[in-house]
């Protein structure tokens, strides 16, 4: 089993009086961390999930008198697919409040109606963790970094998904298994999508401009739609881990771009699958696109399973000077730019320098990975 680089650090987080919630996208290995979180302490613990009617039945309109029976001695509650109980929030609260020797830990796959659901309720109760799919350090990890390495252009097609990682040889069959079975499950259950087709329209318009800056305007004439509603998918695609945004940084200068935006996908298996392209990398006309949406997309995983706080950013500027990627870290800025080819030169812009003098800068290539992504 690959171990997930979040384990630790959650538990460091037990038995401090506090619900553990862990957030992601289906499929991305919730509960599989929690058996492995479970199996390090010999506690009693109750298993609930909220894809079974029973359950969701049973702790709907929640109160304590109905959850002592429930609960009983059990020194652990866990509460998987958190996101499909009813009142989810009051329950954890409740939960949380009168049962003080129980440790609470809930999982939600839709950090949307999860999160606003347990929002108020658990105010100061809670750590929150963000589960991704594997990460290169934790296959790394796994296998050690030659194979890992070896498997780079693989990665770069097929991506992380666990099922997808470990399976070699059936990609292509479950990353389509996981996009039209999976990935909007939970998603298109909301009343306010209401058109799958544009949901899907807006996914492969996205996944065609993966590395450049994206306009709402634009993409609603491409889908056929309005501009409010493509920000209004989109911001449930952020929400349900399929897709992220980074804005642009801006401070100092006239000329920078402000106001806009680049989108990536969490995942490069699934950015291909949507685009139905799972031609090997080394054959890509869209390798530079392919390599940001990974290096990026692999860098947030690392902050996170780090626990590192760090504002990420682009930048450009009116007359097309640019830096792919900034981390603003301690009062710090730390430039990147990404070239799967590391014959192509980069540096940074003068401009640049001018107005964030003391800004650390790097290019970050296949070569020199390890420096971007593992711990020293």
């Amino acid at each position: 089993m690959v171990k997930r680089e979040l384990e630790s650090i959650i538990n460091n987080h037990l038995f401090k009086g506090k619900a553990i919630i862990i957030y992601g996208a289906r499929q991305t290995g919730k509960t599989t961390l929690v058996e492995s979180l479970l199996k390090d302490f010999k506690k009693s613990t109750l298993f609930l999930n909220g894809d079974d009617t029973d359950v969701r039945d049973l702790l709907s309109n929640p109160a304590s008198t109905k959850l002592i029976p429930v609960i009983g001695n059990n020194e652990v509650v866990v509460l998987d697919e958190a996101q499909r109980i009813p009142e989810a929030g009051v329950l954890l609260k409740i939960i949380h409040d009168n049962f003080n020797k129980v440790q609470l830990i809930a999982t939600g796959s839709s950090s949307f109606e999860i999160a606003d659901e347990i929002k108020e309720p658990l105010t100061g109760r809670k750590f929150e963790f963000l589960l991704y799919p594997f990460s290169f350090s934790e296959m790394v990890g796994h296998h050690g970094f030659l194979n890992e390495k070896r498997l780079l252009e693989h990665r770069l097609v097929f991506g992380y998904y666990p099922d997808i990682a470990l399976n070699i040889g059936n990609e292509v069959k479950l990353l389509k298994l996981l996009v039209s079975s999976y990935l909007y499950k939970d998603l298109l259950m909301l009343e306010t999508v209401k058109k799958p087709v544009l949901l899907e329209k807006i996914l492969k318009s996205l996944a065609s401009q993966v590395s450049n800056e994206v306009s709402y305007n634009e993409l609603a004439q491409m889908t056929g739609s309005n501009k409010e509603t493509v920000e209004k998918y989109i911001s449930l695609l952020e929400k349900c881990c399929v897709i992220f945004r980074l804005n642009a940084l801006s401070g100092n200068l006239r000329n920078e771009i402000k106001k806009s935006r680049k989108i990536y996908f969490y995942d490069n298996g699934i950015l291909n699958a949507i685009m139905g392209n799972f031609t090997p990398f080394a054959l890509r006309s869209d390798k530079g696109a392919l390599w940001e949406n990974f290096i990026v997309s692999e860098r947030l995983k690392y902050l996170e399973n780090n626990q590192i706080e760090a504002g990420t950013f682009f930048w450009r500027t009116a007359q097309q000077q640019e830096i792919d990627y900034i981390e603003e870290c301690d009062n710090r800025l730390y430039a990147y730019e990404f070239k799967c080819n590391p014959a192509k030169r980069a540096f940074l812009s003068k401009t640049f320098l001018k107005a964030y003098p003391g800004t650390e800068f790097k290019v970050v290539s296949p070569g020199n990975i390890d420096e971007f992504l593992l711990k020293n």
